[in-house]
């Protein structure tokens, strides 16, 4: 399976779009060169702004330049962009609805090696916490790049998760990424996997193994966390009697809280989570990680026969 870095994508695609629109400018704390915001600081000098190892100060910045009209993107690694500076994201962005896009890298435990402290595994949480923001997790590089596209074309502030690693490709190059609609990946009538993010390739490796074994089991890339396509998930639990879902994230306030709200108010079927539980992680290899926590392939194919067993 072909593997491309979403965050090297996220930065040609800051060139791209810096090209179609001379108010798109830029913002990083000291860290362009793993954000890949280098390349539109090569290309646009006058319209990137390294902060330096402030970003609460980059949030204030990024709000007073959106103010004066500009389509605004600033980024960092995801444990920062989320823990270090919620005030700053509360204050600036989410009570003023201002046009600026927070697309962070660094995502999850998959972040591997930089250790606990660098293990962001409350962002999703936090962000969809705030009023107003708009939350999206790309399922791999060629969403990643229609996701940035889309929130750089769609007024008021963003956050996109990017990971840290290359990731699977998932989709062809002709896909096209509707915001807020979830994407179903392959049909099934027994059970659902929803997952986002790194989460999905696995999510379609463990429905190939389930289907040898007699469970046709149905997968939804759920890219967009806030606003959440709720018809997509009423329509899993109606027609397969089971979800499981999968995220790269504590288990609490992500995607499985959100879904479980929805399933629990329109259509209660069994339901399993597959994620971090209420733990932190250790430092370690990236793979050697998500084996250890239980967010694999094995890990959703035990979930499903669970959720199915219990229909």
């Amino acid at each position: 399976m072909v593997e491309v870095s979403t965050r090297e994508t996220y930065g040609k695609t800051l060139v791209e779009l810096g090209k179609e629109n001379r108010d798109i400018v830029v913002l990083d704390a000291d860290l362009s060169p793993s954000t890949m915001t280098h390349f539109f600081a090569q290309e646009f000098p006058e319209r990137f702004f390294d902060c330096g190892l402030e970003e609460q100060n980059m949030i204030g910045i990024a709000a007073g330049l959106a103010a004066s009209g500009k389509t605004v993107f600033a980024s960092t690694f995801a444990i920062f962009a989320s823990c270090r500076c919620f005030d700053q994201l509360r204050m600036c962005l989410s009570q003023t609805g201002l046009n600026v896009k927070i697309v962070a890298t660094h995502g999850g435990i998959s972040v591997g090696e930089d250790g606990t402290s660098h293990h962001a595994i409350e962002d999703l949480a936090l962000y969809c916490s705030l009023p107003g923001f708009t939350v999206v997790v790309p399922a791999d590089a060629i969403e990643a790049a229609e996701a940035v596209k889309t929130a750089a074309n769609t007024y008021g502030p963003f956050y996109i998760r990017l990971s840290r690693p290359k990731t699977p490709l998932v989709y062809s190059k002709d896909y096209h990424f509707t915001l807020g609609k979830a994407v179903t990946m392959r049909g099934g009538k027994d059970a659902t996997i929803i997952a986002m993010g790194i989460m999905v390739a696995r999510a379609l490796a463990a429905s190939d193994v389930l289907a040898k074994q007699g469970i046709d089991c149905r997968v939804i890339n759920m890219h967009t966390l806030k606003p959440l396509d709720e018809e997509a998930i009423i329509k899993a639990a109606s027609e397969t009697g089971a979800i499981v879902v999968a995220e790269e994230h504590l288990a609490q306030g992500g995607l499985g809280s959100r879904v479980a709200q929805v399933v629990a108010r329109e259509r209660p079927v069994p339901m399993s989570f597959v994620n971090l539980k209420d733990s932190y992680a250790l430092s370690g290899k990236a793979e050697e990680l998500l084996q250890r926590y239980g967010l694999t392939a094995k890990d959703i194919e035990k979930a499903v026969k669970s959720v199915v067993g219990r229909k």
